[in-house]
């Protein structure tokens, strides 16, 4: 299986379990591994046969910017489904959800949910 990634895109949400994480925001990071078989795509050299990445942005966005959910989890689990629905050629994915500053204390880079649906062949 051959991959398209979409690397450290990042939105602003709502997104957590504490009052002023769905009051204030935060930023997020988020990484998607598309399983896609692009040989047609380098034979021919014809979109049609691959996965458009700014169209993968938008659905990406969408969701991390769209309602607020309790847990990254939830946000992560919508982001596998939508990309697995819209995206045909698609037949796995990964998802990587970084919240950078969480409100936890300690001294830490991140903290990050990574889920994989799909086929990984």
């Amino acid at each position: 299986m051959d991959f398209i990634h979409v690397n450290d895109m990042e939105f602003y949400g709502y997104h957590g379990v504490f009052a002023e994480e769905t009051k204030l925001g935060q930023r997020f990071r988020l990484t998607v591994s598309l399983a896609v078989d692009l040989a047609e795509a380098g034979r021919t050299d014809d979109l049609q046969h691959t996965v458009h990445y700014g169209e993968v942005y938008e659905a990406c966005r969408a969701i991390v910017e769209g309602p607020p959910k309790k847990l990254v989890e939830a946000v992560a689990e919508e982001v596998a489904a939508g990309i697995l629905t819209k995206f045909s050629l698609v037949k796995g994915i990964r998802v990587q959800m970084v919240k950078p500053d969480p409100p936890i204390p300690g001294h830490y880079r991140s903290v990050a949910i990574e889920l994989s649906r799909g086929e990984f062949v």
